[in-house]
């Protein structure tokens, strides 16, 4: 991580509540790219009794969020395509990895891989930030 990215901005990256909500834990955060887990719990899964694709989204999300923030200026979301590619089991670790797949002045492109703990793939994600302009 660069000097922009020092332990405060590592602090207010992983301070998320909704993370905190779904259990989410960091387990890698680098300037670029981001690596979080879950584990899925009994109100998760739809009611096929499968987990919720929101809740595989949402850890996507989350490691795509603290991913193209990663780099220290403000960014958000502008499109998440996700293809969803196995069930996991209900009460299965979910891993999710973002990475930089280019950074430009203002855009951002993020490929994320939702995984089982056992390397399964469950979903990929595409996604595009937008850096905002600093604050006048």
């Amino acid at each position: 991580m660069t000097e922009r990215t020092d332990a405060a901005l590592r602090a207010h990256i992983t301070d998320d509540p909704w993370a905190r909500h779904l259990g989410v834990e960091f387990l890698e955060l680098g300037e670029g790219r981001c690596r979080v887990a879950a584990r899925l719990q009994p109100h998760m899964v739809n009611f096929q009794g499968n987990p919720h694709g929101a809740v595989i989204f949402a850890l996507a999300d989350i490691a795509f969020g603290a991913a193209c923030n990663s780099h220290g200026v403000a960014s958000v979301a502008l499109t998440m395509t996700i293809q969803f590619l196995r069930a996991a089991a209900p009460n299965a670790r979910l891993i999710a990895d973002a990475d930089t797949r280019r950074q430009g002045r203002t855009a951002g492109f993020y490929d994320v891989t939702v995984t089982t703990e056992d390397g399964a793939e469950v979903a990929r994600v595409q996604a595009v930030a937008h850096r905002l302009a600093p604050q006048a």
